[in-house]
């Protein structure tokens, strides 16, 4: 099963671009994953705040992520075809048979699909199935970075948030 390598941004300062922006987002992608450490189905679950966002949803908005960003743009396949939502606020949407094992091992299985489909990319090399047109790859990570950051600061207050309730 795919597991979230220990990252260290200072150990790749000399690094090339690619495998420093891969380590910045793997940084991100283990605190997001991380932040159901611990917590009870009923806490991952908990609405806090009167959007949809939940500890639960935001691991689960993060795999859509992964998905539009290293699936759809990279190889051009539809949404459907992906097996995603079409919109971005129904990836927060949580079926009954959502768990944290079950979030957390579909993020991870993204994850890994997203290290795969970038490995053989260079940061210039252009995508072409994203609804904003070609992009070039270096412009899919450092959106990646900014979006999965944001949700890791929204993750940071709602697991501070659970964890002062009990």
């Amino acid at each position: 099963m795919p597991t979230f390598p220990p990252t260290y941004a200072d150990d790749v300062i000399a690094s090339p671009a690619h495998t420093q922006l891969e380590t910045f987002l793997d940084e991100h992608r283990a605190a997001i994953h991380d932040a159901l450490d611990g917590l009870t189905e009923e806490q991952a679950r908990r609405r806090l705040v009167p959007s949809k966002t939940t500890l639960l949803g935001l691991v689960k908005h993060a795999t859509f992520v992964e998905k539009v960003w290293f699936d759809e743009a990279i190889s051009c396949r539809s949404r459907t075809e992906i097996g995603i939502p079409a919109s971005p606020d129904e990836s927060f949407d949580l079926a009954d048979e959502d768990t944290i094992a079950s979030v957390r091992a579909g993020y991870r299985d993204a994850v890994e699909a997203s290290r795969s489909a970038a490995a053989s990319l260079d940061l210039d090399d252009v995508v072409r199935g994203n609804r904003r047109g070609p992009l070039p790859l270096r412009w899919v990570y450092f959106h990646m970075l900014r979006e999965i950051a944001q949700h890791c600061g929204h993750a940071d207050i709602l697991r501070e948030q659970i964890l002062a309730e009990e």
